[in-house]
């Protein structure tokens, strides 16, 4: 993948986390190559924080996770739809995404893929291609929530930029339980995208749409 400079990014995720987890290294590599970077979560999952953690800690985490990454406060657009319910509100959340295509215009947009299995996912992708039809969208990579994913377009990352997104995801206090929020995960499944390219690291895209 070529350099991209001076563009609007806009980062779609369902949940807190999933942004990081899905293109966390190229989020450092385009926010080092001169682009700005904007982050919507669209639910902080109150309702599935571990017991013994307050309610707002995804709030605080991706607070202090998207900072580490170098996403400016400000570029970060937090929403409190019920975790697992998006479905049922998709009308609001395609309200939520046209503002952000009105007044920060992005020019790239990463959300879920077209295979993603999780209903939250699924609702993400779906309003969000409607809204940005016209717009370049890559589809990022969680193999834990799908069956099939087309590895249609490569970011190529360096051991620093995978490192900051490890360091990003080590905020992540309440969701360590999950077998794929670690750090030999990441770096491992980063080493496998980069192989099918011929590089060391890369993270990998489903190519939804691109315009020219």
């Amino acid at each position: 993948m070529e350099q991209i400079q001076n563009k609007k990014i806009l980062v779609l995720a369902p949940h807190t986390d999933d942004g990081e987890l899905g293109c966390g290294g190229t989020i450092v590599r385009l926010l080092e190559e001169g682009n700005e970077v904007f982050y919507a979560a669209f639910s902080i999952c109150e309702e599935s924080v571990p017991e013994g953690f307050p309610k707002d800690s995804l709030e605080k985490e991706v607070k202090l996770a998207t900072a580490s990454l170098g996403i400016k406060k400000e570029n970060l657009i937090l929403f409190n739809y019920p975790v697992r319910k998006l479905n049922s509100r998709r009308q609001d959340i395609l309200e939520h995404i046209i503002e952000m295509r009105l007044n920060i215009n992005p020019d790239i947009i990463f959300m879920p893929c077209s295979n993603a299995l999780h209903q939250d996912h699924r609702t993400i992708y779906e309003e969000g291609m409607r809204a940005f039809k016209y717009k370049t969208i890559y589809g990022y990579d969680l193999p834990w929530d799908t069956v099939a994913f087309t590895t249609t377009a490569f970011f190529k990352l360096t051991q620093a930029q995978i490192d900051k997104k490890c360091i990003a995801m080590e905020f992540y206090e309440t969701q360590k339980f999950r077998k794929f929020v670690n750090k030999d995960f990441l770096i491992g499944l980063a080493r496998v995208r980069g192989v099918q390219i011929s590089a060391e690291y890369a993270e990998a895209f489903e190519m939804l749409r691109i315009i020219h």
